[in-house]
């Protein structure tokens, strides 16, 4: 069930009235229930291979717990097997295909596919299993916790479909807090839902429409058209991704827990860097704590330095999909990555701070996101060629009128995304502040307008 339909929000408010009066009750019937509820939502989305998560949990938990009973080679060997534990289901069911594939292009061999099902969620339970063990180990999650509780941690279902990635010192805390529930968290956590619906909904999943043609088939159409296309995708999955995530966000405050942001106008960045500062916040700080710095971070040379920023890109491709096309994706974030501190040492950082220059960097960075995420959209490097090729040769700017003229409300929803990503944060909280300070009528009309009026007139134009 997604969160972005209406049978979720009336499953939902009964949840919440049941979860409202345990609140107050009773701390361990509050966890039993969102615990039982999480492993339905999970069995919902999964069937049988919802037994994935308890089964993981109660492995997970129980070798850290014994992992903390010792001390030095002995407690990095049971790290170790913990982690490799952790990971053999996500590299089965995610990766096992992949490497079918990967090994028929190297033996030039024809070895059947497997016929596997990957688990919803499994990505994201799978690296805060890792991310806990990880802090336990190095001593910077002290709290002793009990399997109700860290069951709870990893199945918490706000986060199980699309994240964020949240560690155990974020969450556990708060549930051990049980503190009250005030209006301004309430009244945030509704926000985010009507951010999440608007960039999921009426965003995202329109101009997606467009998209998938573009992709499906480039050279049906014309150069200005493939652009639109190209440009349209990079609005679709930034509000498809943090849409989500808005949504996780919001739906985990109006229960009391605050999670932390996921997504930061991660297109106003001047660079690729910072662009991972601003991007998918929780995966890119996960990658950065538990890859990076263990493969030793910038701490052994400029070389070693570009190598781990690159190996760890590479990685994260190809977290984000079984294909090479993902990988391939990952490789130029990484080698872009290493080419701006490579530059930033010899020149950039003393180029100034004018204006021109920072539209300058603003327009390079722009033009490698779209590049790139053509790469991360297209199903292979024949429809990525199509796409390039057709810009390339069979662009015209004249067509532009006509683009406008033929697919008018398209345009004024990528228009809209545009605009909305340009705002500046103190606008963004000054929305925010006065959308709290909104009667509770006025949030209900809202909340209702937006889900069944705006969004079904533009998804059925």
């Amino acid at each position: 069930m997604l969160f972005n339909t209406i049978p979720f929000y009336a499953a939902f408010i009964c949840f919440i009235t049941i979860y409202a009066v345990l609140y107050q009750k009773s701390r361990t019937l509050m966890i039993l229930y969102v615990t039982l509820i999480s492993t339905l939502f999970f069995y919902n989305a999964n069937a049988d291979l919802a037994l994935l998560l308890p089964a993981t949990a109660l492995v997970s938990w129980t070798l850290t717990h014994r992992m903390n009973q010792t001390e030095g080679q002995l407690r990095k060997r049971w790290l170790a097997a913990i982690i490799i534990l952790d990971l053999l289901p996500l590299i089965y069911f995610k990766y096992t295909n992949f490497g079918i594939d990967v090994l028929n292009t190297l033996m030039q061999r024809n070895f059947p596919f497997m016929d596997i099902i990957m688990p919803v969620g499994i990505s994201f339970y799978t690296f805060q299993a890792i991310s806990y063990s990880v802090d336990v180990y190095r001593k910077r999650f002290l709290l002793d916790v009990d399997f109700l509780e860290y069951l709870f941690y990893l199945s918490f279902f706000p986060l199980l479909l699309a994240g964020p990635i949240t560690r155990a010192e974020t969450l556990i805390p708060q549930l051990r807090r049980h503190s009250n529930i005030d209006a301004h968290m309430l009244n945030m956590g509704l926000f985010l839902i009507i951010s999440g619906i608007i960039k999921k909904n009426i965003i995202a999943d329109y101009i997606a429409q467009y998209n998938n043609w573009i992709f499906n088939d480039p050279l049906m159409y014309s150069g200005f058209e493939n652009l639109m296309g190209v440009l349209g995708y990079s609005l679709q999955i930034y509000n498809d991704f943090s849409g989500y995530s808005d949504m996780s966000i919001g739906i985990a405050a109006l229960m009391g827990f605050q999670l932390r942001d996921n997504f930061n106008f991660p297109y106003q960045s001047l660079n690729i860097t910072e662009f991972w500062h601003r991007w998918h916040i929780s995966l890119s700080t996960w990658f950065r704590d538990y890859l990076y710095i263990p493969l030793g971070g910038n701490r052994k040379g400029s070389a070693r330095t570009y190598f781990n920023n690159f190996l760890t890109m590479v990685v994260a491709g190809l977290w984000h999909g079984s294909t090479l096309m993902y990988v391939l994706w990952g490789a130029l974030h990484g080698a872009a990555l290493v080419l701006h501190k490579f530059c930033k040492k010899l020149f950039l950082d003393r180029i100034g701070n004018r204006w021109y220059t920072r539209m300058a960097c603003w327009i390079v960075f722009f033009l490698f996101i779209q590049v790139t995420w053509v790469f991360f959209r297209a199903p292979d490097m024949d429809i990525a060629g199509k796409v390039f090729s057709q810009i390339f040769s069979a662009f015209d700017i004249t067509y532009l009128p006509v683009f406008i003229k033929v697919r008018p409300m398209w345009t004024i929803v990528v228009i809209m995304a545009l605009l909305l990503h340009a705002i500046r944060e103190r606008h963004y909280l000054w929305l925010q502040e006065r959308f709290i300070r909104l009667h509770w009528a006025g949030k209900f009309i809202i909340m209702l307008h937006i889900r069944e009026n705006i969004g079904d007139f533009l998804l059925n134009r």
